[in-house]
């Protein structure tokens, strides 16, 4: 089967597009052989690929989280799958799992959800791993209820828009920044206020307009002002973090606990099968109904993974999602 791999961590020019082996025929008793139309490529596979995000890698190592395409086989120990069933999952390429880049996959069918009925299969793999990142921060570890107030931080992004879209229906109010381009885009999405975060007195602005604090702040860059951020929190609140690998900020530790305020660290790769599902199914059905949409989708071949590679660690994919298709 064709399939984009690397045999050894490394740079974009690692990876190669050729010929392996095709998984069995039949697949694990609670696995499902999928047929894969197309994937995406996220800055975790990146991660993933350089060896930067420590997983095991059994080589020549499939790149790729997310997966869209059809049933091709189903053990016995994965009901409700049936050859030819429309269906996605994004969390291969992980834990010793091959990944999603290749003609077929073998998913884990505690990880592989149906397309929900009406969906456009390239709709939902554009937002599937950030829409469920935004999912998993907000509320799974930011515990965002109904009237609490929000701040994201690169709100123009993949993860960022995502993480307005949930927010602003999950009833909360939103206080965003992005650049002074974006954020026309960042009002549609429903954010109540957005800041231009190059502006200067950013730190008042934002406590301006956030007089009753901030419940959950979602930070989606590595650069982490921890002590503006702790200055900013709501008592019991939260700042959740999701990027930054070589960050090493400081904490302001007495701040901190006069607010009984937490700081949560996140990995969408650490998310057990039963949080990813909880999350699967609202994005499902957001991306379904029109609701949860990337806002500009590249289609490239597999054959271009190693410049997509290279274009997004060069900063050259912001607010863009790019589908390979296998």
């Amino acid at each position: 089967m064709r399939a984009a791999y690397i045999d050894r961590p490394g740079p974009p020019e690692e990876i190669a597009v050729g010929e392996l082996p095709a998984p069995r025929p039949a697949p694990g008793p609670a696995d499902v052989l999928v047929d894969v139309t197309a994937t995406t490529v996220n800055p975790v596979d990146a991660l993933v690929r350089s060896g930067r995000f420590r997983t095991p890698l059994p080589f020549p190592f499939v790149i790729g989280r997310d997966l869209v395409g059809t049933v091709a086989a189903a053990g016995p120990g994965a009901p409700g799958f049936t050859p030819g069933d429309p269906v996605w999952c994004n969390s291969l390429g992980h834990a010793g799992r091959q990944g999603a880049a290749a003609e077929q996959a073998v998913v884990p069918a505690d990880r592989l959800y149906p397309l929900p009925a009406g969906a456009r299969p390239e709709d939902v793999v554009a937002v599937a791993h950030p829409g469920a990142t935004a999912y998993l921060a907000l509320f799974t570890h930011g515990g965002l209820r109904p009237g609490g107030t929000v701040l994201v931080t690169g709100a123009a992004g993949n993860v960022g828009s995502a993480l307005v879209t949930l927010a602003v229906r999950a009833g909360a109010r939103v206080v965003a920044t992005a650049s002074a381009r974006d954020a026309a885009y960042v009002r549609s999405l429903g954010a109540d206020v957005v800041l231009d975060y190059a502006a200067p007195g950013l730190a008042g602005r934002l406590a301006a307009a956030t007089p009753r604090g901030v419940d959950v702040h979602v930070a989606t860059h590595g650069g982490h002002d921890l002590d503006a951020a702790v200055a900013l929190l709501a008592p019991r609140g939260r700042i959740v973090l999701l990027a930054g690998v070589a960050a090493r900020p400081v904490l302001p530790v007495g701040p901190l606990y006069q607010k009984d305020g937490a700081v949560v660290g996140f990995a969408i790769s650490h998310a057990s099968t039963a949080e990813l599902a909880e999350a699967a199914g609202v994005v499902g059905r957001l991306a379904a109904d029109g609701l949860l949409r990337a806002r500009d989708v590249e289609q490239l071949p597999l054959a271009a993974a190693a410049e997509v590679h290279r274009r997004m660690e060069d900063g050259q994919l912001r607010g863009r999602r790019v589908l390979l298709r296998v």
